[in-house]
């Protein structure tokens, strides 16, 4: 690999940090605070597109700020790890932006300034996470992204919300602590924190107990925004936030944030060679193995639509997890590939629950059958993102979970890997055929009562996760942002909203309407989006190399010394 020195890593970060401020003083104007949300998104994604064809070639793209101290440098650099987080990031902002627009406009939320001045600060935070050259850079854009997301979190300013806030600073500050302690240890161990495809060389010598120790607490820390088991529990509860945030947490941002300085910490600070030679990689493919399994078995009791959803990330970021424990090449580039794979179908999953609030204000998944009537491109979109995350081929958790398989059965003992991904796969459809089933082919009048889903552990007696639905008309017209009046032709589905929801969930009374094929059912605003980003999921399942995310990961695998392939 050749270093260049570059001012596009600090650019692809900073285009999204400058355009806060502009955010903010456009609280009266909307249409361009919006237009400038939409045009920095584009803005972010072509910086970091422009860097691909170099990184495929053997380029690195470094930029450093200079030394703080002694072995302590703050520098951003472009590898293939870090572009493809980064470029997955800024992708998916593109498609989150237009999506946002919609369904904070459809539920006119409140605080929608701060909204997406909020989502700019995080974006840039995540392409901070992406480039970071050390551990000590993403542990400081690690953090920023937690401070970044909190409003996010608690947007709806209702108690659950800021219960779950706490819980979720709570945690990943915790986190952080861990990933702290950590990378001062490993600077003690080796001299360095800087990335090094195949490891640092001074962890190899170094004493065994404590490397294991530095190995604990950035798993740990790192972890914790993974959702690993036992430190996942904030996840599911900070489902209290409007989708989009949903979609952030779970398919962009912040989950991937911990999966990446996870495959950082094998991949570059590690390596595969002393992770085999310490012992740490099967413990922790045997935590993200028992975390695949619990938590789809959880997400089976879920009626909740988000809750489920949540639990069912908790197990696929596992399977990336797994993955990279394996340390097999084939295992790697399943994990890795699943990085990309897994947001762009939980981005779809997200969208369409979000579409389906805001247009019947339904969130239960029994409050569900026959809605295919009313709302058929949504769940056909929500159709196929779930078979990509139950491993049906053609569609892009196929490839991902072929690769993780395979590789899972190359290893002496992997069999009790490719065992759980399997089974994980069945529970997949367990939880995600009876949604899909009873929307198109059963009606309110006549669907059974989902047995998988009855009891008292399921979602309807946890946390309301209905992404918006928490505070009154009252409450939101005292925390609106004075003068921010949707723009009527971007919204004009609002004056109906209100005629036809005044129920709370579930069809109104006579049943759902037919909407037909043609795009009735919502704003173009929300279903550009969720076809979009299923349309993402077919050709990484279909074209994985066209779509330029196979080949990068080919490069990450193929960089790094005494992998199997």
């Amino acid at each position: 690999m050749t270093d260049i020195t570059s001012l596009r890593p600090l650019f692809a970060i900073l285009v999204s940090a400058v355009a806060i401020p502009v955010i903010l003083s456009l609280k009266r104007r909307p249409n361009v605070r919006e237009g400038v949300t939409i045009t920095v998104a584009v803005a972010k994604f072509a910086i970091v597109a422009s860097m691909v064809p170099g990184v495929l070639s053997g380029t690195r793209y470094v930029f450093s700020f200079g030394q703080l101290a002694t072995g302590i440098e703050l520098a951003f650099r472009v590898d293939p790890l870090g572009l493809l987080f980064g470029l997955l990031a800024s992708l998916l902002w593109i498609v989150t932006s237009f999506y946002s627009i919609g369904y904070m406009r459809g539920l006119d939320e409140h605080a929608q300034t701060r909204y997406f001045a909020s989502f700019a600060a995080s974006l840039a935070s995540a392409v901070g996470v992406a480039f970071a050259s050390n551990l000590l850079t993403l542990f400081v854009c690690y953090e920023l992204l937690t401070v970044s997301t909190y409003p996010l979190v608690t947007h709806d300013e209702t108690d659950e919300a800021r219960a779950a806030g706490r819980k979720y600073l709570a945690y990943t500050f915790g986190g952080g602590v861990a990933v702290l302690g950590g990378t001062v240890l490993v600077f003690v161990l080796a001299g360095t924190t800087a990335f090094t495809p195949g490891g640092l060389e001074g962890l190899a010598t170094a004493d065994p107990t404590l490397a294991r120790a530095a190995f604990a607490l950035l798993a740990t820390g790192f972890g914790v925004k993974a959702a690993l088991m036992p430190v996942h529990s904030w996840l599911p509860d900070a489902m209290v936030a409007p989708t989009p945030v949903s979609g952030l947490l779970h398919a962009v941002a912040v989950v991937k944030s911990g999966v990446f300085g996870i495959a950082r910490v094998v991949l570059d600070v590690y390596g595969t060679g002393t992770m085999e030679q310490l012992g740490v990689g099967l413990p922790l493919a045997a935590i993200a193995a028992f975390t695949l399994l619990t938590a789809s078995i959880i997400a089976l009791r879920q009626d909740n639509l988000k809750r489920r959803l949540a639990y069912s990330t908790i197990s696929q970021l596992s399977y990336i997890v797994l993955g990279l424990g394996l340390l097999h090449g084939q295992a790697l580039t399943g994990g890795l590939l699943h990085i990309p794979a897994h947001a762009f179908m939980k981005l779809t999953l997200f969208f369409c629950a979000g579409a389906i609030h805001v247009e019947t204000h339904t969130d239960d998944i029994s409050d569900m059958a026959g809605i295919g009537k009313r709302m058929p491109l949504t769940m056909a979109a929500f159709a196929v993102a779930a078979a990509g995350m139950a491993g049906i081929p053609l569609v892009a958790g196929f490839v991902s979970k072929w690769y993780l398989v395979i590789g899972a059965l190359s290893l002496n003992g992997g069999l009790v890997f490719a065992a759980a991904l399997l089974v994980s796969g069945v529970l997949n459809i367990a939880y995600f055929w009876p949604i899909v089933y009873q929307a198109y082919f059963e009606s309110p009048e006549s669907h059974d009562e989902k047995p998988l889903i009855g009891g008292p552990l399921g979602g309807r007696d946890e946390v309301r996760a209905d992404g918006g639905e928490g505070h009154g008309s009252d409450d939101a017209d005292d925390h609106s942002d004075e003068g921010e009046v949707p723009d009527p032709q971007h919204v004009d589905h609002l004056g109906k909203h209100d005629e036809e929801h005044e129920h709370h969930g579930g069809p109104p009374a006579g049943g759902w309407d037919d909407r037909g094929w043609r795009g009735g059912e919502s704003t173009w605003f929300m279903l550009g989006p969720i076809l979009t980003a299923a349309t993402l999921s077919l050709l990484l399942g279909t074209v994985p190399y066209t779509a330029v995310f196979l080949r990068i990961v080919d490069t990450i695998v193929g960089n790094l010394p005494g992998v199997m392939a």
